[in-house]
Parts: C-alpha cells; sequence; structure tokens
C-alpha cells in the first residue's frame, strides 16, 4: 500500500511537472513571466532584500505563474469543448485573462514598493561620481547602438530571426539608460524603463520580433551605452 501510495504521488508529480513545461514550450507569456521572475529572484539576491521583502516577491511571483497556468488550462479546456466561436466560449477565455492581469498588476505594484529603496540607494551612490557629457556625446551613443544592432543583424542575418536584435528595443533601452546617467531622481529613471519596458511589450505583443530578439536588443541598448561611457571615462 506504502508503495502504491508513493507510485502515485509520483505520478501525480511527474503530470504536474510536464503540464508545467508544456506551458513553457508553447505559451509565450508564460515564458516571459520565468524570465521576469528569475530577473527578480537575481535581483533580490543582489539588493539583500529582507525576508518579508522575498516572502511577497514569492508570493508574486507564484501568483502569476499559477494564474497563467490556470488560463492556459481553461482555454484548451474550452477549445476542446467548443472548437467553433462562440460568446460563452470569449468570456471564460476573457474571465481567465482577466485573472492573469490581476495578478501581473499586483506583480508589479510589489516590485515597485520592495525594489524602490534599494535602487534609490544604489542610484544615490552612483550619483555621487559626475558624467559630463555634452549633446553631441549623446548621439555618438545612440549611434553606437544603432551600428552595434546593424551589424549584428548582417552578421546573423542568415541564422534566423531569434539571433538578430530588434532595434527599436536596443535605442529605447539606450535612450533610457542615458537619462538614468543624468537623471538626479531615482522616480525619473523607473519611469524612463517602464516606457522602455512599455515599448517592449507593445513589440512583443505585436509580433514584430521574437522574445529573445527583443531581449537580445534591450541588453545591447543597455551595455553599449553604459561600454561606451565607461570607455570615455578612462580616456
Amino acid at each position: 500500500m506504502r508503495g502504491s501510495g508513493f507510485h502515485r504521488w509520483r505520478r501525480s508529480f511527474r503530470y504536474a511537472y510536464e503540464g508545467i513545461k508544456y506551458a513553457l514550450d508553447t505559451q509565450g507569456n508564460m515564458k516571459f513571466h520565468f524570465f521576469v521572475a528569475f530577473l527578480v529572484l537575481i535581483a533580490a539576491l543582489f539588493f539583500h532584500l529582507s525576508k518579508t521583502d522575498i516572502l511577497f516577491l514569492l508570493l508574486a511571483v507564484t501568483l502569476m505563474l499559477v494564474t497563467e497556468l490556470i488560463n492556459t488550462a481553461v482555454e484548451k479546456t474550452v477549445d476542446l469543448a467548443m472548437p467553433d466561436k462562440h460568446p460563452l466560449a470569449k468570456i471564460a477565455k476573457d474571465v481567465a485573462a482577466a485573472s492573469v492581469l490581476v495578478s501581473a498588476v499586483f506583480a508589479v505594484v510589489v516590485g515597485m514598493i520592495v525594489f524602490y529603496e534599494p535602487i534609490d540607494n544604489l542610484f544615490r551612490q552612483a550619483k555621487q561620481q559626475d558624467n559630463p557629457m555634452s549633446p553631441g556625446i549623446i548621439w555618438v551613443l545612440l549611434a553606437l547602438v544603432v551600428l552595434s544592432v546593424i551589424v549584428i543583424e548582417t552578421r546573423f542575418s542568415d541564422k534566423g530571426k531569434f539571433v538578430r536584435p530588434s532595434l527599436l528595443s536596443a535605442v529605447a533601452f539606450s535612450v533610457s539608460t542615458l537619462i538614468a546617467i543624468f537623471a538626479n531622481y531615482t522616480l525619473i529613471v523607473l519611469l524612463a524603463y517602464t516606457l522602455s519596458a512599455i515599448i517592449f511589450i507593445i513589440l512583443y505583443d505585436k509580433k514584430t520580433r521574437p522574445f529573445p530578439a527583443l531581449i537580445m536588443g534591450a541588453i545591447i541598448g543597455a551595455a553599449v551605452t553604459v561600454l561606451a561611457l565607461a570607455f570615455m571615462n578612462l580616456l
């Protein structure tokens, strides 16, 4: 009896694990949530957050993933029961998607509350060093970002869209990084990156580029800007 109970438990765990893998393999939103959750947990370790803050973050991440899993299950069940379009089927899918939206808003609010103070302290420490720049240098930095993306795109043009960075994503995050260097208030920096994140989401929603290409563009935009400024300060 004990063995059969253990086998049932192991079989249930395997089914649940397969469900997570299916959602992660087939649902773009789940991939995005997993990526964000990974970054959030890394940031929590970097900023040495308190136990209470970490618990709130884990709650927000868990709620986000659970609602996305439930949304996927509802969508597949509705498609199975009603393959053709039906008003009630649309309502079921819309309500399930609304639960994901509510949990996402909650996660964003938790993240803004938890990370604001440590980011503000880090930002104030960084602003102790002056970064004098002229408008000409700013345009040169943006030109370097654009050229970097173009070179990478042409270099890997035969590899598919997944290794070709998004130019708009790169420019957006480069501009946000420049604002972060110039601004004297942390809230302005957060708003700048929020706008870049909105552009990122719009591009992803319109499916102009796959998620890896958008991420690569964002990383290139921020990294080229920071590295160019660091090199300029060494001169």
